[in-house]
C-alpha cells in the first residue's frame, strides 16, 4: 500500500491498523479482500487500496470527488479494481449485499449524516462476520480545546455544552466524544476492539516541524488515552461478531 497516499488521509497509526485487518482478511481466505468507502471522496484510501490488491468500491455522491477519482485510478493503473456507486451513504443497504465487504470505511462520514445510528446499522450490516468497519470522526474535545486556545471562548463553551458538540456556524451536524461513540458502535451491533486518536498535534504544530519527527509522534501518542481524548479525529474499529 502506498505509504504516502494513505498517509495524507490519516495517519501512519490508522494506515497501520488497516493494513493489519486486510492481511487478516487475507488469512482468513480473502484472496483479494472486499474494501467498501463510504464517502470515499476522491479515492485517498480507495486507490492505495486497490494497488495494494483489494476489490475497492466507493460509494460517493459528488461528481467532482468521483472524476478526481477516476482520474487517480486511471493513472495508477487500478480502474478495473474500484467499483464506484454514484449515491448517498443512505441508500448503501441498496447497492451492498449483507455480509459481502471485509473492510467498510467511513471516515469522516458520520458528522455530516442526518441519521448516523441508520447508517452504521447499515455499515454493520455490510461486512462480513470476522471484518472490521473503521470509523474517523471529528473529535469534540479537540474542537474545544482549539477554539479555546484561538480565544473563541464562547465557541468552545458551545462546543463544551451543546449535545451535539457543534457551535454556531459549523459545517458539520455533530462531533463525537470517545464513549459515545463506542456506545453508537455497540448499538449497532459490533464489538469495538479499537480506540485511539488520530492527528492528536498535527493541527497544531508549526510547518517547520520534520514530517519524519511528526508522523513518529502521532504514531506513539495515537494508543495514548489521554492524548487521545484531545486528539483532532477519533479513529475506531469495529468487527462484526463472527
Amino acid at each position: 500500500m502506498k505509504t504516502e497516499t494513505v498517509a495524507a488521509r490519516g495517519s501512519g497509526a490508522v494506515r497501520r491498523v488497516l493494513e493489519a485487518e486486510i492481511e487478516a482478511a487475507r488469512a482468513r481466505g480473502a484472496e483479494h479482500p472486499g474494501v467498501v468507502d463510504v464517502g470515499g471522496g476522491s479515492g485517498g484510501w480507495a486507490v492505495p487500496f486497490a494497488a495494494a490488491g483489494c476489490r475497492v468500491t466507493v460509494v460517493e455522491p459528488s461528481p467532482n470527488a468521483l472524476a478526481t477519482l477516476k482520474r487517480r485510478a486511471d493513472e495508477e493503473g487500478v480502474s478495473d479494481r474500484i467499483t464506484v456507486i454514484a449515491d448517498d451513504a443512505d441508500a448503501l443497504g441498496r447497492h451492498i449485499p449483507d455480509g459481502s465487504a471485509d473492510l467498510v470505511l467511513a471516515h469522516g462520514l458520520l458528522e455530516i449524516v442526518d441519521d448516523p445510528a441508520a447508517v452504521l446499522a447499515a455499515l454493520a450490516a455490510a461486512v462480513a462476520p470476522g471484518g472490521a468497519v473503521s470509523v474517523l470522526v471529528a473529535n469534540r474535545h479537540a474542537a474545544v480545546l482549539h477554539r479555546a486556545l484561538a480565544g473563541r471562548v464562547a465557541e468552545a463553551r458551545q462546543l463544551l455544552t451543546s449535545a451535539a458538540g457543534i457551535a454556531a456556524g459549523d459545517t458539520v451536524l455533530r462531533r463525537f466524544d470517545g464513549d459515545g461513540l463506542q456506545a453508537q458502535l455497540e448499538a449497532a451491533g459490533l464489538e469495538v476492539t479499537l480506540l485511539q486518536g488520530d492527528r492528536v498535534i498535527a493541527d497544531l504544530v508549526p510547518g517547520d516541524v520534520r514530517e519524519e519527527d511528526l508522523v513518529e509522534f502521532e504514531q506513539a501518542a495515537a494508543s495514548s488515552p489521554a492524548l487521545r481524548a484531545i486528539a483532532g479525529r477519533l479513529h475506531a474499529v469495529a468487527h462484526r461478531p463472527a
